[in-house]
């Protein structure tokens, strides 16, 4: 819902944040080692600088990744 109802439109609220990183957090006690940014909005509302776990940005992997396979 917060990404349809907010990040697409343009809306990067504290709350959303806060809720996203408890997610994530829930995620790391439950034993994951890394989260991945599946969604393009996502990473413009979650840092790496505000998890202390890896985070995989899929829009900046796939944009090296077609640049890579461009300049070859």
């Amino acid at each position: 819902q917060t990404i349809y109802d907010e990040l697409v439109q343009g809306i990067f609220s504290d709350d959303s944040k806060t809720r996203f990183v408890e997610i994530i957090n829930k995620l790391k006690k439950r034993g994951a080692r890394g989260v991945i940014l599946g969604c393009t909005e996502i990473p413009l509302l979650v840092k790496q600088s505000d998890i202390d776990i890896p985070i995989f940005d899929t829009t900046k992997i796939h944009a090296f990744g077609a640049v890579k396979f461009a300049l070859k």
